[in-house]
């Protein structure tokens, strides 16, 4: 049983709506905290600011760091499994078909990374490929290999070892593109974070333990996806209930109790109970209110357009914050880099939404869509 292939259960996978509205929260999440860290350009020492912008730079972190990127890695396993098993469910692998897919968002991510070093698609795509053999094993090793790779195996050796580890080279990549962006022109920027961006972003997930991490949270929305614990079924709400309470207790223990030396091993379990929490909470909100889903429902769009709501927040970000712009890492502190970020959302918010009348999916969705099933019929 324990190596047993996995195999559709043959019932259908509907829509679902409270994963795109955490799509869409998890990309509003993603914009504000970029915009605080004026897209990889840090800088306190700005021209106008408040004295207590530093504090409020440190709770955006605890909020929002490390947790609106797990919550969309946990929706990217999700998603696999949905078009998984609807193509098995027709008697069609998918498992070719996902391997372009990836090779095409490699393609969209590097185009990404020319206006934003910090962009997350390239490393989706690498990472994703582990989806594939992952798809075929049975659910008892699959949880067991995601549990390993959820405890940070990597950080705990070399917390256990105490085998160096040397990032010199990381943060001498990050220190040359950092420069491009507060003094190079669009092409010198574009050009610098293609150079450097791909290798400053793999090192920079082993480095936060994002390495184990993001696969972790890939099987483990795959792993959600098998037991249908995004629908309102059986004793999915109960489930949900535990998951909170455990994963805020552990949130709040990870706030209220000095990590230490153990902070490189036990900070991205931390960032990865608050991502439970939050979206616990919300799924329980969802199904128990129903004014609640209606209300949030309205943003369902934004989620689903999530890839190209991406792309406009490179292109906003790098054009408020860069020197080749308006140059505001030099300008704003956190809470008006705070509002830029709200503005950033604002714009594409009602530019998407126009879309929206006349589109099912964004731009860049309908395309990587289109490209995804090329010379092949998507049904």
């Amino acid at each position: 049983m324990l190596f047993q292939a996995y195999k559709s259960k043959g019932i259908k996978n509907s829509r679902i709506d409270v994963a795109d509205v955490l799509r869409a929260i998890a990309v509003i999440g993603i914009i504000l905290y970029h915009s605080t860290e004026h897209f990889n350009t840090i800088n306190q020492e700005v021209s106008h600011g408040f004295s207590f912008d530093p504090k409020l730079f440190e709770i955006a972190g605890i909020v929002l760091s490390g947790k609106m990127y797990s919550i969309f890695a946990l929706l990217f396993g999700l998603s696999f499994f949905i078009q998984r098993d609807n193509r098995e469910q027709k008697g069609k692998d998918f498992s070719l078909r996902f391997l372009w897919r990836m090779i095409l968002l490699m393609g969209f991510g590097m185009i990404n990374m020319g206006l934003y070093d910090g962009d997350i698609l390239t490393a989706y795509a690498i990472f994703g490929l582990l989806l594939i053999p992952a798809g075929y094993l049975s659910t008892p090793l699959l949880a067991v290999i995601t549990a390993i790779l959820l405890i940070q195996p990597i950080e705990l050796y070399h917390l256990v070892t105490g085998a160096p580890r040397d990032f010199s080279g990381l943060w001498a990549a990050f220190g040359k593109i950092e420069l491009a962006h507060q003094q190079g022109s669009f092409f010198q920027n574009f050009w610098t974070d293609l150079r450097y961006g791909l290798y400053a972003n793999l090192g920079y997930d082993v480095y936060a333990g994002r390495a184990t991490q993001i696969p972790g949270l890939f099987f483990l929305g795959l792993l959600m996806g098998r037991a249908r614990l995004f629908y309102n079924e059986g004793s999915n709400l109960k489930i949900w209930r535990w998951i909170l309470g455990i994963s805020a207790a552990a949130s709040i223990a990870g706030l209220a109790i000095p990590l230490g030396e153990l902070e490189s091993w036990l900070k991205p379990i931390h960032n990865f109970t608050m991502s439970m929490m939050y979206v616990s909470l919300f799924v329980l909100l969802w199904y128990r209110f129903e004014g609640f889903a209606m209300t949030m429902g309205r943003i369902g769009f934004f989620g689903r357009m999530s890839m190209t709501n991406y792309f406009l927040q490179s292109l906003f970000g790098s054009f408020i914050f860069y020197g080749f712009g308006l140059g505001f890492w030099a300008v704003t502190g956190t809470l008006y880099s705070l509002l830029c970020g709200v503005v950033i959302i604002l714009v594409q918010f009602f530019l998407l939404k126009a879309w929206a009348r006349n589109h099912q999916r964004g731009p860049l969705e309908g395309l990587w869509r289109k490209l995804t099933y090329l010379g092949t019929s998507v049904n």
